[in-house]
This record gives structure tokens, sequence and C-alpha cells, in this order.
């Protein structure tokens, strides 16, 4: 074996004279090398597995010497291939995601289709008999809903948005992303939503989409033997975020046909890191399922999709409503936005509580209370949405204009306003059922309709606004696939119309349209639970196809959203605290202003490991605690320890499972040990636990061999100095998307100054060499 400083790789060379000394906490000196498992307690660089299996991504590079060696070895077309390929991967995410939001569409409209036509035939004859034939259809469908999810993917329950956000902010939630979410997912939302349970099927497909995004990048499904390793070409966190990226914004504009509402949703939602090479493939893959839908769409207008109709995928046209809008309205716009503020906040925190409730004592005695529970909510469902209309008496059609292309009544059992239930005579109508008998987005579209004055009576809104925010309160948190797009804007739209109708009464010479504040209700609903802005005002604008109404939109967003950020978080953000989701926020709290780096870790200890290593130490280290980064310290030329880098939990498991490269002595290793591994023998498994030290057995004679872990670690990872603010810290943490970053005192010398006109190289023919574009301007920008 080889020794001494001459014979360490040049990279830890040059890390030994950028590092200062370690820092210790109350003078305790850095970890001795013969005894690198005898520090204990918590590390400042190391980063803990938070509560319920969720753990930090590491969207650092590491750049060790395996990685820089396949680096040197790529061809020159391997940079082509590796772009060419990230465009393929967002073309068939597009159309993944478009084919799965198809084929949901295609099932839940025929599922409610067949089921209220069955009904409707039935009742005819006998009312009990339908009611009970409704019952135990939406009891059937809500069951293999809640079935699959608590008996084959637990993790595709709920919307899946909160982890999906916890994901791109650099969390991993185990499971999230696997082979079986997706499936469950998928048949999991075509139960619940056609079951008429008060949830929607556009959150889950979020979560579809970045399942699809994300199995693409692994290269398929290893436990299912679906994977192809020509594409296992995106092996880092990193690229796989942009994957998943692609995948959420492909979700929403699948679910509303709405690509640039997309684009802005990931963007503004669920991303904490976000550049211009992304934005071009997002908007890229969300125009790939714009034209997937709507070919979709084109087939089905033919009559080829059963019950599809002119429902299905959300668009809600109401060009024909209302064109213009008087400053006489912005009061009531207004009105609907505190509203909408005032309501959502109060979802927020009702979910919150009753969530809170449901995992404490509820979901932990078992899936058989889980499908119980579901089940019980899809009888009481079921029972309110059919008995509650039969309570209102029918009202006689109104007389309509020959082109408004509306009938009343109208049949029972397909898409369309004023629909006849159980009515006595021919030219009338029910207004409550044609709400709630009815399947979620024909409701909608009855809704925003335009030139349907009087459709609804205040009774009806009222009684349909209590029912259905009680019972979208108490179904989010079931085990089933739930999205809370469409309830919002069912809730939003109700008393939006209700607004509209108390215009329409005061202002009698005005044009005013009840759908269009139907659709102002909507908005600041989803405004007021959700809080976005700029993506949801885009969204409503797409699926609406008015363009119009953008002002009166962005200011009942605008209200909303400042009433509810009076009184609590949004939605996403309080099911994932609820979950244990360490999201960072955009910005840094105030407190952190008034603190530094090194009050964050004035109560930990380091547990770090020497260079060279003994295998015993390293597998008691592992053992011991549950940290995921371990700084690598060496004696310099004086004799003190230095950090040389740092190196990952699941880096040394790599290691200690091949055993090739454990020696007999406690010297540095010779450069021939680079040859022994492939960068992609580090690579962690995508939504996957990866390897735990109890999996891994070694003799006694291996414990007592060692270890050279310089070859391994990352040379060059993120310091700051102590008396950094801890909310420039906070900053530099999120921005980047690390995973660890060390305090260090402050450094003794500078090695150098870099500023702008260091980093504006220009690379020769010879890509060996590189110049400054500039060597005659001022040496300080």
């Amino acid at each position: 074996m080889l020794s001494g400083d001459q014979d360490i790789p040049e990279g830890i060379g040059m890390a030994r004279l950028a590092w200062t000394r370690l820092p210790t906490v109350d003078g305790a000196a850095p970890l001795p090398e013969s005894s690198a498992a005898a520090s204990t307690s918590t590390s400042a660089a190391a980063d803990e597995l938070f509560v319920g299996a969720v753990e930090s991504l590491d969207y650092e590079i590491i750049e060790n010497y395996a990685y820089r060696e396949e680096q040197a070895h790529r061809g020159k077309f391997w940079v082509p291939y590796y772009i060419m390929l990230k465009w393929f991967f967002a073309l068939l995410i597009g159309v993944g995601t478009g084919l799965a939001a198809i084929f949901i569409n295609l099932a839940v409209e025929n599922f409610s289709g067949w089921k209220f036509t069955m009904t409707f035939a039935i009742i005819q004859h006998s009312y009990f008999v339908g009611f009970l034939v409704y019952i135990l259809l939406n009891l059937a469908l809500v069951f293999s809903s809640v079935y699959i999810i608590t008996h084959f993917a637990p993790a595709a329950a709920g919307s899946g948005i909160p982890e999906i956000k916890g994901y791109l902010n650099g969390v991993d939630t185990h499971g999230i992303l696997l082979f079986r979410t997706l499936v469950g997912k998928i048949f999991g939302s075509i139960g619940s939503v056609g079951g008429g349970l008060a949830l929607g099927k556009e959150g889950p497909l979020v979560h579809t989409g970045a399942c699809i995004a994300s199995l693409l990048g692994q290269g398929g499904s290893a436990k299912y033997h679906l994977n192809s390793r020509w594409v296992q070409i995106f092996e880092s966190d990193r690229d796989r975020r942009d994957l998943v990226t692609c995948g959420c914004a492909a979700g929403v504009a699948a679910a509303f046909r709405a690509p640039v509402g997309g684009v802005l949703f990931a963007l503004e939602e669920v991303t904490s890191w976000w550049r211009s090479h992304l934005m071009w493939r997002v908007f890229f893959t969300s125009a790939v399922v714009a034209v997937v839908v709507r070919s979709a769409m084109n087939w089905c207008n033919s009559g080829k999709c059963g019950h599809f109709g002119a429902g299905g995928f959300i668009i809600w046209d109401i060009s024909g409503g209302q064109e213009d809008y008087s400053y006489q309205e912005l009061l009531p716009v207004a009105i609907i936005g505190v509203i909408g503020g005032l309501l959502g906040a109060l979802f927020n925190q009702l979910t919150l509580y009753i969530t809170k409730w449901r995992r404490t004592y509820l979901h932990k005695k078992g899936k058989r209370v889980q499908i119980f529970e579901a089940c019980l909510i899809s009888l009481i469902t079921s029972t309110v949405s059919f008995v509650l209309p039969l309570l209102r008496k029918c009202s006689p059609c109104p007389e309509l204009e020959n082109n408004s292309g509306i009938q009343c009544p109208h049949p029972p059992g397909t898409d369309g306003n004023f629909v006849n239930f159980y009515c006595s005579k021919d030219n009338e109508y029910n207004d409550l059922a044609t709400i709630f008998f009815n399947s979620q987005d024909d409701a909608i579209r009855n809704l925003f309709s335009a030139k349907t004055f009087h459709e609804y009576s205040a009774q009806s809104l009222i009684t349909f606004l209590v029912m259905f925010y009680s019972l979208a309160v108490v179904t989010f948190g079931t085990a089933v696939p739930a999205g809370q797009f469409v309830p919002g804007i069912m809730i939003g739209s109700t008393y939006g119309r209700l607004v509209g109708m108390s215009v329409v009464k005061f202002y009698k010479k005005l044009n005013v349209d009840e759908g269009t504040y139907a659709l102002l209700g909507a908005a600041s609903f989803l405004g007021g639970s959700m809080r976005m802005t700029v993506s949801l005002c885009v969204i409503m604008v797409e699926i609406t196809n008015n363009l119009q109404l953008l002002p009166l939109i962005m200011l009942v967003l605008l209200i909303s959203k400042a009433v509810g950020d009076f009184f609590n978080e949004g939605l996403y953000e309080e099911q994932a605290r609820l979950r244990g989701i360490p999201l960072l926020d955009s910005r840094p709290k105030q407190v952190m202003r008034n603190m530094n780096a090194k009050d964050a870790v004035k109560n930990q200890k380091v547990v770090c490991l020497p260079r060279v290593s003994r295998v015993v130490d390293i597998v008691s280290v592992l053992q011991s605690n549950k940290h995921n980064g371990f700084p690598i310290v060496d004696r310099g030329q004086n004799g003190e320890s230095l950090v040389i880098g740092l190196i990952l939990r699941s880096h040394l498991l790599v290691l200690l499972q091949s055993k090739v490269d454990f020696q007999n002595t406690p010297f540095p290793c010779g450069p021939g040990i680079l040859n022994r591994h492939h960068f992609s023998d580090f690579v962690k498994p995508a939504s996957s636990k990866g390897k735990s030290i109890d999996d891994i057995h070694l003799t006694d004679d291996e414990l007592g061999l060692y270890l050279d872990l310089a070859p391994f670690l990352n040379p060059s990872p993120y310091i700051v100095p102590e008396d950094m603010s801890l909310a420039k810290v906070y900053n530099l943490f999120r921005q980047l998307g690390l995973r660890h970053i060390f305090v260090v005192p402050r450094p003794s010398r500078v090695v150098g100054l870099i500023t702008r006109k260091d980093l504006l190289l220009e690379e020769n023919d010879n890509t060996e060499t590189t110049e400054l574009q500039s060597t005659s301007r001022s040496p300080e920008w």
C-alpha cells in the first residue's frame, strides 16, 4: 500500500487547503482515528430520518472520484443523447399522463352514466327499489376503492399533492412513487369519484403524473420486471426531481385541459427549485397532454365512448354569458372574495381537526375500520343526494331562448340543466336534483351555465351548500384517493351563484349573469383554501374559456388568499405538516434573522470518521445513530485534524456490502481503487428505503480490516461561516436543494476571490483548455 500526502488524489489535496479545522462544541476534540465510534449524540452535518419513513433527498451532485472518472470517460455524443432523452421522456410523460386521464374520465363517466340511467329507470316503477340500487352501486364502487388502498397501495390515499410537494421540496416519503401506488391511484380514483363521494379526481391526477414520470426516470419497475437498462440514465435525485416536476404539470393539464395552468401550478405550488430549461420541458409536456386529451375528446364526440357525452374532461364554457361588468359589481365581487377566504380557512381547520382525530383514534384500529368508515360515508352521501331532492317541490320550466341550446326539462341520466327528477308533470324540473343527483362535472357545468336565470332557488342552493360542505369536510382524509379541486369549485360556485342572485335582484338594470358569479365564487373558495393565485387564475380562465373575466378572478383570488392567510396556512401545507413532511417555506422565519449558524448547532456534537477507518468503527457508527452524512477528517502536515469532505450513509453501506475495498493496513490506498466502482453503484433506488445496516453481514476478520473513504467522499460540500445569519443559511439551503451544510469557524486565509469575470469561460476547440472571455477588464466587477 502507498502512503503519504503525495499519494492522495488531487481533489483531496485541494480540499485540505480549502478546509479549516472541524468546528467543535465546548472545546470537544474531533473524533480520533483510532476510535471512530466513540462519538455519540447528534451531528451538525448529519441529517436524521424523519418520523414516518420520511427522508431527505440528495439533490446535490456528489463529486467523488467515481463520478469524476465517469465524466472523463463519457464520449462526445453523451451530452446530446442525455438532452434528447430528457425531451423524449417529457413526451412520454405527457402521453402517459394524458392516457391515464382519459382512462379515468371514461371510466368515471360511464360508471356514473350507467348508475344514473339504471336508477332513473327503476324509480319509474319503485322509488324504494331505485333508492336501494343507487346506494348499492355507490357502495360497491367506494368499497372497491378503499379495498385497493388499504390492501394494495396505502400510499395512494388522499390527493398525493402534499407528498409530491414534499418530494420536490427535498423530502422523500417512502412508497409515494411506486408502481403499485400508480395503479392504486388510477383504479382507486375511479371507484371513489364514480361512487359519488364529495371529492374529485384532479388532485390524484397530479400524483398519477408524478408516478409515471418517476417510473420512466428509473427505467420502469424492477419489482414487477418492467424495466429497461437503456433508459436508466437519470441516476440522481436531481434528474428525477425534474421529471417529477413535468409529471405534476402534466397532471394538472390533463385534469383541467389547462396546459399553461399546469406549468404555473408546478412553478407556484409544488416546486422549490426552478430554471429556464426545466420550464421549456414542463411546457412541452403540458402541450403534449393537451393534444392527447383533445384528440380523445374528438374521438368521443362520434359516440364511441358510451355515456361520456359532453362531460368528463373538465371544460365549463361560459363564453356566451356575461361579456362585461360595471364598477358597481366590484363590491359584491369583493364580498365573494371575503366569503371564500373565510369558508376556505374554516375548511382547512375543520379537515385538520378531523384528520388528526381520524389518525389518532380511528385508523390505528386497522384496515377494517378504514373500510367501514369509507362505506359509512358512502351510505350517508348517497342517502343525502337521493333523498334531499325529494323534499323540494318541482318547479315549472321557465321560458328559454330558442338559440340557448338548453332544454327543459332535461331527460334524466345525461348531462344538462333542469333535470326532471320524480316530478309529476312533464314540464317541471327539480332544481336540487340538478346539482345533487348528477355527476360533479355536470353539476358544475349547470351552476356555471349562462342564460339560466331563476333556475335555482335560494333555499336549494343554501341546502346544497351546507350539506355538501359538511360532506366534503368529513370525506377528506378517508382511505381513498381524494382531490379537493372539484369539491371546492362546487362549494364556491354555490355561494357565488347566491351572491349573483342578490346582485340581479338589487341591480335590476345591469346585465348580470348568475353563472359568472358562480365562477368567481369557485375561484374564491379555491384561493381561500389552497392559497394559489397566478396558477389558479390561469386555470379558471382556461377551463371556462372566458378571458374577459380575468380582472374579476384576479381580484377575488387576492382577497380570498389575504383573508385566508389571516387565519391559517393553505390546505396542502397543513396536510403536509400533519403527515410529518418537514416542508421548507419560501421565506425564513423572522426569528432566524437574529440568529446565526452557530446558534443552530450549539447543542450538537459532530459524528465524524477518519479518512482510513476500521470497518468495525464504521459499522458501530451506523448502528448507533441514523444520520445520513458524516464529515471525514484527516491529519494535516502539522498534525492537526482537517475536514476533507462529506460521505453519505448510503455510500458507506454500498462499500460495506461490496467488501472489495477492504484493506489490511491503516494507510491511504492507491489510485487503483477507482476502477473497482461505477458511479451507478452508489445510486439510491427511486422511492425505496435503500440498504440498511441490518442487512449487511460481516465476519470478525472483515470487521478488523480498514477502509479508505477518500475516493468516495464529496470533497466539495457547501460550507458556511459560523457567524452567517440563519436566515441566509436557510435561503442557501432551500434554493440549492441541499441536504447538508457544514458550519465552520472563520477561515484563516484566502486562496482567491471569484468575481463574475472568473465565471465567464469560453471553451476552445480543445475541450481540455478554457480561457476567460476578457482579461483586460478591471479585476473587480
